[in-house]
């Protein structure tokens, strides 16, 4: 519910407050005060576009700033809309404001933080149903008449069911799609993919090879060199003469034994000098097993040669290492298994498939046959309000045009149309319906959708333009109607409409620093008595007073329940 919305130099408007209450909150004034301008104020919260002209004149900016409290403490489908748009809800209240800057640039915040007006936009479809002179209006959108047509049917059982089934459709669809191009790209490559398998296969590579084959060659290549190396490497380890390291290790023990006699500090030395021997044997050993293992072998050499070249050429062709290539071999021997089961695997697809497509249209027809059901009571129960709200001769219905295929919504197209005048042909809602007319046919459907529709504000504009009199009475008898399970605001111009309302709010212009600037307050009592008989005619005026006293005392004797 909208609590509060507040406007700041926003074209006429300096500061104003409109403090609002559930129920039906009337706003009145004369033209030109601003009532309109407020409306728009609310549209700008909603997204509406916004142009650096509606800056008052003087101002840097302009801003207008709501407060929501959700209904009951409590909506899950707000919140929910909330909680994806990344807004945080605390205490169970929404505070929206939105910044035009007379330069040009434009900010919203919803709960001090900063956000888009696209998230404005989406919050407030959940928050506000606005019906006004500039904006486009949601009865007009044939996904709303759908959903109006659906909530009137309790059919969101069957549209669940449809949307269920056509996901399954599509979902398997795209699956076929899928598998039917795969095996046809197999059946074009096939050649070259079992090229490609017995390539490879024939190759019988094992991974790590290449590395083995390049220590290999690198010591086939360099035999001779090596074996030369290693000799050396012996000689000077363990030859006979002084020069070699064994040698030189019993020289430095001899004379290590004969320092630790003289000093048993360094007693540990000796040790190391062990450690040191032990370490050169060793090397020793290894030194000439691997001598022993060097061999020169031009033939070998040459067959390592030729398995490198080999190696080369299939990481060129497959992948940088063998594991690669082993690894383009499994894919390409995969995509062949393709052709041994995608017929089979296309057959049971297709037979999935026709069996869904089949529940798709059993479950169209289940839902288009509520929705006509639902269609015969919705202008009957539409029809029966028409007159009372000046439309004497105004025909309301649905009409159903058959789609191509089933779609995620149903089999049909559902538009509302009618018919406001003897002797013309129905048409569509949105090429047929004035403002006023359209509000009026909003209102009618919101009395016949009362306690199904979720949206707990509805804003009116225009929806007593081209009425007076008794039809005036009755519009303002559906607005209270409405309002008796959700908040209503109504700009309006009419007594009868005025007096209808548990909470009236007062408008007027004046001069301010030679500036038209608009002010907003609170009317009752002998105020409210004022201002309703200003609307008609004269505030001043006693027979315009005693009409307006009369009009409200009809109110409070409707507004007390009988006993």
């Amino acid at each position: 519910m909208l609590t509060e919305l507040r406007v700041r130099d926003l074209a006429v408007i300096a500061d104003v407050t409109l403090p609002l209450k559930p129920g039906l909150n009337v706003l009145t004034g004369e033209t030109g005060a601003g009532k309109s301008m407020l409306v728009d104020a609310l549209a700008l919260l909603l997204g509406e576009r916004a142009s650096s002209d509606a800056v008052r004149p003087g101002a840097t900016r302009a801003v207008v700033e709501a407060a929501f409290e959700l209904v009951g403490g409590h909506d899950p489908q707000t919140m929910d809309v909330a909680d994806e748009l990344g807004i945080d809800i605390e205490d169970d209240r929404i505070v929206v404001r939105r910044e035009i800057n007379a330069a040009g640039r434009n900010r919203a915040w919803a709960n001090g933080s900063p956000t888009s007006v696209s998230a404005l936009a989406t919050l407030g479809q959940r928050l506000v149903d606005l019906h006004g002179q500039h904006e486009a209006q949601s009865l007009l959108k044939a996904k709303v008449q759908r959903d109006i047509l659906d909530a009137f049917g309790h059919a969101d059982a069957h549209r669940l069911r449809v949307r269920t089934a056509y996901r399954t459709v599509v979902d398997l669809r795209e699956r076929e799609s899928d598998l039917q191009r795969k095996r046809d790209d197999v059946r074009r490559r096939a050649d070259y993919l079992r090229h490609v398998v017995e390539e490879i296969s024939h190759a019988e590579l094992r991974l790590g090879e290449d590395a083995s084959l390049d220590v290999e060659a690198k010591r086939l290549g360099n035999a001779e060199e090596l074996t030369e190396l290693a000799e050396r490497l012996l000689e000077f380890l363990e030859s006979d003469g002084e020069a070699s390291a064994m040698a030189a290790i019993g020289d430095a023990d001899r004379t290590l034994n004969h320092l630790v006699r003289l000093d048993d500090s360094v007693a540990r030395w000796p040790e190391l000098i062990e450690t040191a021997r032990a370490n050169l044997e060793e090397l020793a050993l290894s030194v000439r097993e691997y001598a022993s293992e060097i061999e020169s072998d031009p033939s070998r050499l040459r067959d390592v040669e030729r398995r490198r070249d080999l190696l080369y050429r299939l990481m060129q062709k497959y992948g940088e290492s063998i594991e690669d290539v082993l690894r383009t071999r499994e894919e390409s021997a995969g995509e062949l298994d393709v052709l041994d089961t995608a017929d089979l695997d296309l057959e049971k697809l297709g037979a999935e498939r026709a069996a869904a497509e089949e529940e798709l249209t059993a479950a169209a027809a289940a839902l288009t046959k509520v929705r006509k059901a639902a269609a015969i009571k919705l202008k009957k129960a539409t029809e029966a309000l028409l007159p009372g709200l000046g439309m004497p001769d105004g025909k309301f219905a649905v009409a159903f045009r058959e789609l191509d295929g089933v779609t995620e919504a149903g089999a049909e197209q559902i538009t509302f149309t009618v018919q406001l005048n003897p002797g013309l042909d129905a048409r569509p809602l949105a090429q047929v319906a004035s403002g006023g007319e359209l509000s009026r046919l909003m209102l009618a459907l919101k009395v016949v959708l009362s306690g199904l529709d979720t949206i707990p504000t509805l804003v009116f504009d225009e929806v007593d333009q081209g009425i007076g009199g008794e039809v005036a009475a009755q519009v303002g008898d559906a607005l209270a109607e409405v309002a008796g399970g959700r908040q209503v605001l109504v700009i309006t111009h009419l007594p009868q409409i005025a007096a209808r309302a548990g909470h009236h709010l007062s408008i007027a212009k004046s001069s301010r620093g030679g500036i038209a600037t608009s002010d907003i307050q609170m009317v009752s009592g002998d105020e409210r008595v004022g201002e309703i008989a200003r609307m008609f005619g004269d505030a001043d005026d006693a027979t315009s007073r005693r009409h307006a006293e009369e009009l409200l005392k009809k109110r409070r004797k409707e507004s007390v329940p009988a006993k």
